[in-house]
């Protein structure tokens, strides 16, 4: 009787610390309530360093603008802003790569989509969605499509695109060779400061499941 106490004991106390380790390690409820401030709002957002979409080829650009408008909503993905200009390099400043100068034009709007809040960091992560550019670079001409991930620190105002491979997609390729295909898996990657449109405000995104 005693020994198959113990052995219950035992059991018991293995079930209590495997429940007590998967509560522990449960992920939060994702976010289905976010509050943008100041909402609304139109925004502004330039480049912090270069900005370069890779098509087998790096294509840099040391300017990069974008603008739009920014408001409160709810669900989970999330549309919290609209990109409705997005511009790449400038007529003294062009995106450069091996091929040559490079003119991407963007289609917009983009989105902006909220998927999930770090309430510690003040990091909202999510992607840059409706992403589509027609890009030159020399006599090569290609579209690129998809989306671009991000996150968005509240602290700094910074928008950071860092795309992994499979995001975006290359469509209609035109005298590219074998350098950009419909089988290329281009990147986007770079860093803007947003801010309130004319001001020096640095606009916040707050995620919460009340």
């Amino acid at each position: 009787m005693t020994h198959h106490l113990k052995k219950t004991a035992v059991a018991a106390c293995a079930a209590a610390a495997a429940l007590a380790l998967t509560g522990g390690t449960a992920s939060a409820a994702p976010s289905t309530v976010w509050a943008v401030s100041p909402s609304p709002a139109a925004f502004t957002a330039v480049n912090a360093g270069n900005i370069v979409l890779t098509a087998t080829i790096p294509m840099t650009c040391t300017a990069s603008n974008a603008s739009g408008t920014m408001a409160s909503t709810t669900g989970n993905p999330a549309n919290v802003a609209s990109i409705t200009t997005m511009n790449f390099g400038t007529s003294g400043a062009p995106c450069t790569s091996v091929l040559g100068n490079v003119t991407t034009v963007a289609v917009t709007p983009w989105s902006v989509v909220a998927v999930d809040y770090n309430s510690a960091t003040g990091v909202t992560t999510g992607y840059i969605g409706n992403v589509k550019a027609n890009v030159s670079a020399g006599v090569c001409k290609f579209t690129v499509t998809g989306k671009a991930s991000a996150t968005y620190t509240n602290s700094t105002g910074v928008l950071a695109v860092n795309s992994v491979a499979g995001e975006l997609a290359v469509s209609n390729p035109v005298n590219c060779g074998a350098i950009v295909t419909t089988s290329t898996k281009p990147t986007f990657k770079g860093n803007y400061a947003v801010k309130v449109a004319g001001t020096s405000t640095v606009p916040t995104i707050v995620g919460s499941n009340p």
